[in-house]
């Protein structure tokens, strides 16, 4: 075995050979490349693949939960939602109670996984749904394009490429991969075409391709005539003599499609608008295109171009709707959403504070609603109206920017006053007024859902707590929940101190709630440090204490908000009182 070995060459030669075969045959056209990353697959005694203990997953939400937590990110959409939340909160506790039964339980005949067909036009939040919910569970996700797929065996990608993308994303950890999301966009430019003769790889191929994957099969995580796949094939052998077996079962993978399916609705009008010619017939009034779509089935799906057998493995469908122009300025007031927070990353990029106006969001949804792209004209209509001061302002050196209606309508006059001292003061005061307007919003917004939020925070959202939740939001670019983890932890920090307090002088003090509110507020305002909170405690107030526990023995003492307004007046009344039961 040893002198066969020695016969192999290493990886290093035959990435050299590889390299120097392309070069020869192919010129500088083509190159080999190392791979990036390689599976963590440690080879056991037998030569199969060792995967560890079996992952036990973690995973209890209800469907009510979920739909709570993409409420605070997504607007309208409460089918969809309901939907996505309900099927896929129900897949993974399935898995996790498969997972805590019996072994027999595993292999029971019958299970149906729930594989979502989304449907809906461009821009209204599929994807982003997707992605909201795999962040929230916790498990690895990965999006792929229908278009780019063929039958396997010829040119173009192939559908098992996303199962193995999906364990790169789990950083080779199978046991996680194999609980994972795969989301294939664009399904419906995969319908078969009447106008094609022969076999249509790109269509109805992929559609045959996708078919055990989507259901249950051993994918094999090697590709044949893959050099990568091959060195890390070889560098396994060397070390131990015996060949790697890799694989991951998609039974537990869930898939989910979505398409904007834009002549379906007219194969439903058609279907239910059959009807018998006399007395018998049914009328149906006109509907809209939402209507229609509520009422799809899977003989629509198949008239439409999709194999019966590929429409079956797709039991959820999730129909999304049309969004308004309203629906559009509520997605620009939200706190969470990525359109608003992507803008004032980019502004901060330069050190600049921007704040928004409500009616230059007002002019944006209604330029994004006649683009008619629904959530994505978002993005095109904020782009055009900043760029020019995207371009002008870093070299301004200003750190504050209103972005009202009355501004952005007229640039170039604005980018000119503001030069001047009191266009600059004028400004300014825009911004504080409208930093001050979005505090009230934020704070609004967080009672209108204190229901959901209670759930996620473990203090009491105080009214002073979500004040300060509400300035942190102010202050910095960030979300809702964010700045709600950034108070949780100024609260712990400020517990701290009680700590550090005793250890150092052996005095228990212990801070009121209403006292620890007003420092979270004060951390915040960036008025106060931590580390000055207990400085201050310490130089003001740990001599005093310790006289009177040698003098009473008390070593307990509650600090009020009065106590870090005016240290030395309540030690004063302190020692007065406790001094005075002494004579």
């Amino acid at each position: 075995m040893n002198s066969s070995n020695e016969n192999i060459p290493s990886p290093k030669e035959l990435e050299k050979e590889i390299s120097d075969f392309l070069s020869k045959r192919f010129g500088n056209q083509v190159k080999f490349v190392q791979p990036l990353a390689r599976l963590n697959l440690a080879a056991s005694d037998d030569g199969e693949a060792s995967l560890g203990k079996e992952t036990q997953i973690n995973f209890d939400l209800k469907p009510k939960d979920l739909i709570a937590y993409l409420d605070h990110y997504i607007i309208k959409q409460d089918h969809a939602k309901a939907v996505l939340a309900t099927k896929i909160c129900t897949h993974f506790n399935r898995v996790r109670h498969f997972q805590q039964a019996a072994t027999t339980a595993l292999n029971m005949v019958g299970q149906i996984k729930n594989n979502v067909l989304m449907i809906g036009p461009t821009g209204v939040g599929k994807t982003y749904m997707v992605k909201l919910i795999a962040q929230k569970i916790g498990v690895p996700f990965v999006k792929g394009d229908a278009t780019k797929f063929s039958e396997t065996g010829y040119v173009g990608g192939d559908v098992e490429d996303l199962v193995r993308d999906l364990v790169r994303e789990a950083d080779g950890d199978l046991e996680r991969a194999q609980y994972g999301i795969i989301y294939i966009d664009e399904i419906d430019k995969i319908a078969s075409s009447r106008n094609i003769i022969g076999a249509d790889v790109s269509r109805t191929g992929v559609q045959r391709a996708l078919l055990k994957p989507m259901e249950e099969t051993e994918v094999d995580l090697k590709v044949p005539h893959d050099p990568i796949s091959m060195l890390q094939e070889i560098e396994q052998f060397r070390k131990t003599g015996k060949r790697e077996k890799g694989a991951i079962n998609t039974k537990n993978i869930l898939f989910i499609m979505s398409g904007a399916f834009q002549e379906l609705s007219d194969i439903i009008r058609h279907r239910i608008t059959k009807s018998p010619i006399g007395f018998g017939a049914t009328h149906y009034r006109a509907q809209d295109k939402n209507d229609l779509l509520k009422q799809v089935q899977s003989e629509d799906l198949i008239a439409f171009g999709f194999e019966s057998e590929f429409v079956g493995r797709l039991p959820v469908r999730a129909l999304f709707e049309t969004l308004s122009e309203d629906d559009l300025y509520e997605i620009l007031k939200n706190p969470n959403n990525p359109v608003v927070l992507g803008k004032k990353l980019d502004f901060a990029a330069y050190g600049i504070d921007i704040k928004f106006g409500n009616e230059l969001l007002k002019a944006f949804a209604k330029e994004a609603f006649l683009e008619n792209t629904g959530a994505r004209g978002l993005v095109s209509a904020v782009e055009n109206v900043l760029l020019p001061f995207e371009k002008v302002l870093p070299s301004l050196s200003l750190q504050k920017f209103p972005a009202t209606k009355a501004i952005t309508d007229h640039p170039d006059m604005a980018l000119q006053q503001v030069e001047s001292e009191n266009g600059k003061q004028a400004w300014e005061d825009q911004f504080d007024g409208l930093a001050a307007d979005e505090k009230v919003y934020i704070e609004a917004y967080i009672r209108k859902n204190i229901d959901a939020y209670a759930g996620q925070c473990r203090l009491a959202l105080t009214p002073a707590r979500i004040s300060a939740i509400a300035a942190c939001y102010v202050r910095r670019v960030s979300n809702v929940e964010n700045d709600i983890a950034i108070v949780e932890s100024l609260y712990d920090d400020i517990k701290g101190i009680e700590l550090r307090f005793f250890k150092k002088n052996e005095i228990n003090i212990v801070f009121e709630e209403d006292t620890i509110d007003y420092l979270i507020q004060e951390l915040v305002d960036e008025r106060l440090t931590i580390e000055r909170i207990y400085e201050q405690m310490t130089e003001q107030l740990a001599h005093g204490l310790r006289l009177i526990l040698e003098k009473t023995g008390k070593n307990r003492f509650f600090i009020s908000t009065r106590v870090m307004i005016d240290p030395e007046q309540y030690l004063e009344d302190l020692i007065r009182n406790e001094l005075k039961h002494l004579t």
